[in-house]
């Protein structure tokens, strides 16, 4: 009898603080009802945080505009805004954002977007640290936009557009616009939108001479770092994907699937310089792709050739008369020299300058 009580307390014991309770699941039947509830709760939870940053951003706006007249009309400084801060801080002690630091914030803020009303709404659409990270990082209007749109659609988080922003997207996209065949555009026109003619590989840690395996096993160990630098309608489908074809076997790279473009998008990594025949294999991959994966609500594959480097002439000739949805790009390990690449944007304007100018003459 004791021996029974003894068991019977040693069932009954609770679990201790902090354990992990696994709780069985006593209706398993219902399972797509209640991940139903699930959902409806994170959405709720994404309207609610939506909506609470489309207030705040809208207070930071009106406090900046507040401060911008003041400034003008009653010569406002910094000792005034500092006691602005202190004012705000005394009455509601509980709040914070409403430092003397970020007070001039809000007044850049909304100097510099006043003028520019078909931004608001994405400018709502970011909270306020990215908002801060464009305004002190992007100088030329059409830059903020770049980046505006860009972390709205792609839903970077901080982190990521500071690397964007470092590793100098607008000025490449600007200078370089990916090299694209011409039945690419055909088929897939918003392909150059989401397509880059160099990707950012900085968080890989290989030396300066690497293999093609080393490549794709850095490129897999980070591979949600590597779907952020893609874009956000990236989803990994395998790596070595085995493509059949008569009696032998072949293997692609990488293979992702782009659900916005609603196609498969096949990789071939090269770690060295583009060469015209590495065009005629991904054309090859692509038609096996087409044939034998694709499914028939899906568009038709297009092929991305990543290396190293490559000639710009060569690559203009090779896709002059490519038979395939396919672009050439090239991967970077390092962060590139983002003074250099201003200097190279700001000559590009200054030679597109005079020929703005006599288009306008002309109107």
């Amino acid at each position: 009898m004791a021996q029974a009580m003894k068991k019977t307390s040693q069932k009954t014991k609770p679990a201790k603080a902090g354990a992990l309770v696994v709780v069985p699941s006593r209706a398993p039947a219902h399972e797509s009802s209640f991940r139903e509830v699930v959902e409806m709760i994170e959405a709720a939870r994404a309207r609610a945080y939506h909506a609470v940053n489309n207030e705040l951003i809208g207070l930071y706006w009106r406090i900046g505009e507040f401060i911008s007249r003041q400034i003008t009309a009653a010569g406002w400084g910094k000792n005034t805004v500092n006691d602005l801060s202190l004012f705000i801080r005394a009455r509601r002690p509980g709040i914070s954002g409403f430092s003397a630091s970020n007070l001039w914030r809000m007044r850049q803020f909304h100097d510099t977007y006043v003028g520019q009303p078909k931004l608001a709404a994405l400018l709502r659409e970011l909270n306020w640290t990215h908002n801060l990270l464009i305004l002190a990082r992007a100088k030329r209007p059409e830059e903020r936009e770049f980046y505006l749109r860009l972390c709205a659609r792609e839903k970077w988080p901080s982190r990521e557009l500071e690397r964007q922003l470092a590793g100098a997207l607008f000025e490449r996209t600007v200078l370089s616009p990916p090299k694209v065949s011409v039945l690419l555009t055909q088929i897939h026109p918003g392909a150059q939108t989401i397509f880059k003619d160099t990707y950012l590989l900085d968080f890989l840690d290989l030396p300066e001479v690497h293999s093609e395996a080393g490549l794709q096993a850095g490129l897999l160990a980070n591979l949600r770092k590597f779907l952020l630098e893609l874009g956000r309608d990236f989803t990994f489908v395998g790596e070595q994907y085995l493509l059949q074809v008569g009696g032998k076997d072949f293997r692609l790279d990488l293979l992702f699937y782009h659900r916005g473009l609603q196609c498969l998008v096949a990789f071939d990594l090269k770690v060295d310089e583009f060469r015209p025949e590495y065009l005629g294999k991904m054309e090859f991959y692509l038609e096996a792709l087409d044939r034998d994966v694709k499914k028939p609500h899906e568009r038709p594959s297009i092929g991305v050739l990543l290396c190293a480097t490559k000639d710009h002439e060569v690559v203009e000739y090779a896709l002059a008369r490519s038979v395939s949805p396919a672009l050439i790009a090239e991967y970077q390990t390092a962060l590139p020299d983002k003074q250099l690449l201003q200097r190279k944007l700001h000559e590009f304007y200054q030679l597109a300058l005079p020929h703005a100018i006599k288009r306008k003459g002309r109107r």
